[in-house]
């Protein structure tokens, strides 16, 4: 395996969990919100189908979502009909790890909303601040390190997913071959132990970077609170 070639593949891993977070923390912000303000009728379901990712087996995930987003899924053909392909593209390689990633997303963000004084908010809305002035001037500044903890950690699970991705794009190089899979690839081969470890340690310093990032905005969080 060349420079070039690991190169591309750190690229990739990095633009497919960029994507996967860029779509999924606004989604992941809602739910949490939503599960956070909100009481009503299937609260516990909605809560047991976020989580739903992080128990059931990835590759049942990956087969959901092929059926889905597949070819012959009828999201699939809805998204084709405006120009987007998943299946075996990159595209769904982001779309995987999204997924995957997101019940880790909402649950930072949910804590965060819940721990948040909601008399700031009562106070600057008997001060005339309308509903969208109190969100973007008190509550999103305070809840903002929540939605980042839960971000960079989604990032660190997006960046090593594997299980749902080989199972719904399969490992394509260059379109598909993630760090994980490209890893994965190596070790089936008996000269591939050098490069497969040259990758598992690029892999392992995104993650404790990622995950160190993470908790040093959750120790931000909690000094935030006790003040």
């Amino acid at each position: 395996m060349t420079e070039g070639d690991v190169t591309g593949i750190v690229l990739l891993s990095l633009q497919v969990s960029a994507t996967a977070m860029l779509f999924a923390v606004p989604m992941a912000f809602a739910v949490a919100w939503i599960l956070a303000r909100y009481d009503f009728a299937g609260k516990s379901l909605l809560q047991a189908l976020v989580t739903l990712p992080l128990v059931m087996p990835p590759v049942v995930t990956g087969y959901f979502l092929l059926v889905l987003f597949g070819f012959n899924g009828f999201l699939g053909r809805a998204f084709r009909a405006v120009g987007v392909d998943f299946a075996f593209r990159w595209e769904g390689a982001a779309l995987a790890a999204g997924v995957m990633a997101f019940p880790l997303l909402v649950r930072p963000m949910r804590l965060s909303i819940e721990t948040l004084d909601r008399g700031l908010e009562e106070a600057a809305a008997t001060l005339g601040a309308g509903r969208a002035m109190r969100f973007f001037t008190i509550t999103l500044p305070l809840v903002l390190p929540g939605v980042i903890a839960g971000a960079v950690l989604g990032f660190a699970k997006a960046l090593g997913e594997f299980g749902a991705t080989i199972t719904f794009v399969s490992n394509i190089p260059g379109e598909t071959q993630t760090l994980s899979l490209a890893i994965y690839s190596l070790l089936q081969s008996p000269a591939g132990d050098r490069a497969a470890g040259l990758l598992i340690a690029i892999s392992a310093c995104l993650a404790i970077g990622s995950v160190l990032i993470s908790e040093w905005v959750g120790r931000r969080i909690g000094q935030r609170g006790r003040a």
